[in-house]
């Protein structure tokens, strides 16, 4: 029997989250997505952009987002960052501040396929 595998999420549900989740970080950065989908946080150009090379990436990414697999995901070519390295280092150690509870989390995964 083969596996049912989960639904693509759209991009912009996904975009949203990513405004959510990353919107008060105070830094000038973007999310670009898989289907080229551009997500740009502050008040200026962005410094850098994360490039998510698949929806898989991003839910990985989503379901456990510690900066152990964003680093992973960056080794293995399932992200780019594109522009200032040096200021996306910046913003993740502001990430690494961020707590989501479990329960908001899960509410954000689950709005990937809610109409």
């Amino acid at each position: 029997m083969l596996a049912r595998l989960a639904p693509r999420p759209a991009s912009a549900r996904a975009a949203a989250i990513l405004r959510q989740v990353f919107g008060g970080l105070g830094g000038d950065l973007a999310f670009r997505l898989w289907d080229g989908t551009e997500v740009a946080l502050g008040a200026g150009p962005p410094r850098f952009t994360v490039v998510f090379h698949s929806a898989e990436t991003f839910l990985r990414l989503a379901r456990e987002p510690t900066p152990l697999r964003f680093a992973e995901a960056f080794v293995e070519s399932a992200i780019d960052i594109e522009g200032d390295l040096f200021a996306a280092m910046d913003v993740a150690d502001a990430v690494e501040e961020l707590r989501l509870p479990l329960a908001r989390r899960l509410r954000l995964l689950a709005s990937l396929w809610t109409p």
